[in-house]
């Protein structure tokens, strides 16, 4: 299991490395080629929304990004410090339900969660007082030997 972790500023410049490392290393972890488009949208919405939340509750501390490779699947997680009140997780297609006790859920916030569900079959939200994360992932294709 390989492992790459990103933290940068919550500054939307950013947003675009990230982007760009995350395709990459999901591209060596076997993902599709026709699904990296995907794998970048997911993480620049991601990202966008956990650097918006940071700038709007005045958060200084970094965004996270964990990329883990495993054996038939690749995961991303994007974790933000901003207080999301009493709410917690919810699955892929519900991201109103995961975040149903937010202040934050209308809005951009909304329809990046929902652009999100739509980029990936697996999604997974988190959220307390403490910060947020959204959890994404795809299967990887198996390693095939040249003749």
């Amino acid at each position: 299991m390989a492992t790459v972790e990103l933290r940068f500023s919550a500054l939307p410049e950013h947003v675009r490395t990230a982007r760009l490392v995350a395709a990459a290393v999901a591209r060596r972890a076997g993902v599709d080629e026709a699904v990296l488009d995907e794998v970048r949208l997911a993480v620049g919405e991601a990202c966008t929304r956990a650097v918006g939340l940071h700038q709007s509750h005045g958060v200084q501390a970094p965004v996270r990004v964990v990329l883990v490779e495993e054996e038939k699947q690749f995961s991303i997680e994007v974790g933000d410090e901003a207080p999301h009140g009493k709410g917690t997780g919810g699955a892929v297609g519900q991201p109103s339900l995961a975040l149903a006790d937010e202040a934050e859920p209308e809005g951009e916030d909304a329809m990046g969660l929902a652009v999100i569900s739509g980029l990936v079959d697996d999604m997974e939200v988190t959220a307390d007082e403490t910060g947020g994360l959204i959890k994404m992932s795809w299967p990887t294709a198996p390693a095939t030997l040249l003749p």
